[in-house]
């Protein structure tokens, strides 16, 4: 049983079997995803499709690849998981800290994944008006630029005329 202060920040350490399955998961989420893995997959497809004749397309024929892809389709959903866990959370610290680390950032963005789907949906909304007063405030800028004093303004450009 791990125990407070295992690990060098004061947490509790990963258990060993925490840390063997995760060492394991992700050896075979590698292994996967290569394409040796995919083609010996379809190798072993085209064998079981060329004994079709031999065992005449028997249902314990057709038992046997859906038993084993059920299985092995069970089985890595639980490996793909753990994996994607990891590579989220790790994206997730990354993400933080650069946030972190920025000067003028909100820091309540670097925790973020812990907050209710309202409270994301309110900080969403938030981001979205910021994100439409800077566009109009750049689209003023572009507006009393210099370059565009005189010039007629139109949203849409002007259409080019085409011969008929």
């Amino acid at each position: 049983m791990a125990r407070i202060n295992d690990s060098p920040h004061g947490r509790a350490a990963p258990s060993v079997l925490t840390q063997q399955f995760s060492r394991f998961s992700h050896s075979i989420s590698i292994w996967t995803g290569h394409p040796l893995a995919f083609l010996f997959a379809v190798a072993l497809v085209i064998v079981w499709v060329l004994t079709g004749p031999i065992f005449k397309y028997s249902d314990t024929w057709q038992l046997v690849i859906n038993t084993g892809t059920t299985i092995v389709t069970f089985l890595m959903v639980f490996l793909i998981q753990n994996t994607q866990n990891r590579d989220t959370l790790a994206i997730q610290l990354k993400l933080s800290e650069l946030v972190l680390a920025m000067k003028g950032a909100e820091n309540k963005f670097a925790a973020i994944e812990d907050l209710s789907d309202e409270e994301l949906e309110q900080l969403h909304n938030d981001c979205r008006d910021r994100a439409e007063m800077a566009r109009q405030h750049i689209e003023g800028r572009k507006e009393r630029s210099p370059k565009n004093v005189g010039k007629p303004r139109s949203k849409t450009p002007a259409r080019r005329r085409q011969s008929s």
